[in-house]
């Protein structure tokens, strides 16, 4: 079985090369990653809830979908595709912003990623791949706020990072 690798750039998301993913995890190195957000009509925010066996960041809350691009798969392709892997579903995607953070994770792993965050909306409700999700809600973002600040250890690192951002481009 291949590995999967990932695309590894600089501060400015050029290309520099590829990397086995969990290599470049347990030895922080730079590389590109996609974080997508879908909200549906009503405005309410698609969450996914990790599976429990996911490598990192177990059983947490989080964007409705999020991965790396592969080699030769632009930003754009990636997140389409992994919305379809992990949710079971399409929408329209544009790109907001990018951001590069660098976090500690459990199990000795760090995030060091530049993230391209995508935003769209959509009614269709997830056909969730249990392998990857463990379950979804739709939330009201004042609710998600409220249950951040009290239960900030249930959202991904990542997650807690840019929910602010996210809301203020939707408000736009």
């Amino acid at each position: 079985m291949k590995q999967e690798q990932v695309i590894l750039v600089d501060e400015n998301d050029a290309v520099l090369g590829a990397m086995e993913k969990m290599e470049a995890h347990r030895n922080p190195v730079l590389h590109r990653a996609i974080s997508v957000f879908i909200v549906n009509k009503k405005g309410e925010w698609l969450l996914q809830r990790r599976a429990l066996g996911k490598y990192h960041s177990n059983g947490l809350w989080t964007n409705t979908c999020c991965s790396h691009p592969q080699p030769g798969e632009s930003s754009l392709e990636a997140a389409n595709r992994r919305l379809v892997e992990e949710m079971g579903m399409k929408a329209e995607l544009d790109e907001k912003f990018h951001f590069i953070y660098r976090e500690p994770l459990d199990n000795e792993l760090t995030e060091y990623e530049l993230d391209h965050v995508f935003v769209g909306v959509s009614d269709q409700l997830p056909n969730i791949n249990t392998s990857e999700v463990h379950s979804y809600k739709y939330i009201a973002y004042d609710d998600l706020k409220k249950d951040i600040e009290t239960n900030p250890g249930n959202y991904t690192v990542w997650f807690l990072k840019i929910v602010d951002k996210v809301n203020e481009y939707l408000k736009k």
